[in-house]
């Protein structure tokens, strides 16, 4: 077991209460309009407790922090009652204790594996990213693509750092869809952060992005940690011109590793830019 953390566990609980819709659940379990005026467009607190099957006056203590260790079958049916997904009922029960802390012990270096799927990955630029969103591996593919990582000193080696380094002169992102990546590197650190609560060094990344990026900092505040495995964006390459692209990211199981890798839509003019860039890099 774990120590709870009743004022984080609160404040999820209580976001995730507000961005459920009434209309997302079943109508039996939502008030009348008459019976009080809805202040906001989530559920109230008594919605999701009678969804949930528990006193409202338990889950009220709940969100004001103040109730004890919620057992696994209590955080299952608060699972189900605010459609959490698999990402964040994992991060509930963190929250609450269930789950252990992570420990330096549990950082291992990049397994052999790992890196002989960067390699086969060929052509396609590709690299992994730690809990710290810092870039352990790459294959030859990301270097010429993005930077050389290589040259690269060890801190600056990470994702957030690279993205408001070259933000607007390498990078940004479609219309519609600004702040996206500022807002998944946001979730995939909250939820490190909870299972790594003594790292000093995540904890003072997240204070430095959060100062820099406004988007990064109202993710972090939404407490949102569902992860957006595919985001679209557009780079401009010193040789290549301007390419549209799409970041694919897969979690390599048993580890908190992390695959991104560049791609663009088969037929394209960027596919076939990717396609030479990676014949060369090889």
């Amino acid at each position: 077991m774990g120590e709870v953390s009743r004022a984080e566990l609160a404040d999820f609980l209580r976001r995730r209460r507000e961005a459920l819709r009434p209309a997302q659940v079943p109508a039996a379990a939502i008030h009348p309009p008459g019976r009080r005026a809805r202040r906001t467009p989530g559920l109230r607190r008594e919605e999701v407790a009678a969804l949930a099957g528990m006193s409202v006056s338990y889950y009220e203590r709940l969100e004001q922090a103040r109730a004890p260790r919620p057992s696994p079958e209590v955080l299952a049916v608060l699972g189900t009652a605010l459609q959490l997904t698999a990402a964040e009922r994992e991060h509930l029960a963190r929250l609450a204790g269930q789950v252990p802390p992570g420990t330096d012990a549990d950082r291992r270096p990049v397994p052999a594996e790992a890196h002989g799927l960067l390699d086969r990955l060929g052509p396609i630029p590709a690299y992994l990213v730690d809990e710290r969103q810092d870039i352990v591996a790459w294959n030859s593919a990301a270097s010429a693509l993005i930077t050389d990582f290589g040259l690269l000193p060890a801190e600056e080696r990470n994702t957030v750092r690279l993205a408001i380094r070259l933000g607007g002169t390498f990078c940004w992102a479609p219309a519609g869809a600004e702040g996206e990546f500022a807002r998944q590197f946001a979730a995939q650190m909250r939820a490190a952060g909870v299972r790594y609560p003594a790292d000093r060094v995540l904890g003072e990344l997240v204070n430095e992005f959060a100062a820099h990026s406004p988007e990064f900092a109202a993710g972090w505040r939404d407490h949102d940690v569902r992860p957006i495995p595919t985001l679209r964006k557009y780079l401009r390459h010193p040789e290549l011109g301007e390419l549209e692209v799409v970041c694919q990211t897969l979690l390599l199981p048993g580890t908190d590793l992390q695959l991104a890798m560049y791609t663009a839509e088969p037929g394209s003019p960027s596919a076939a830019a990717l396609a030479r860039l990676g014949a060369r890099s090889e």
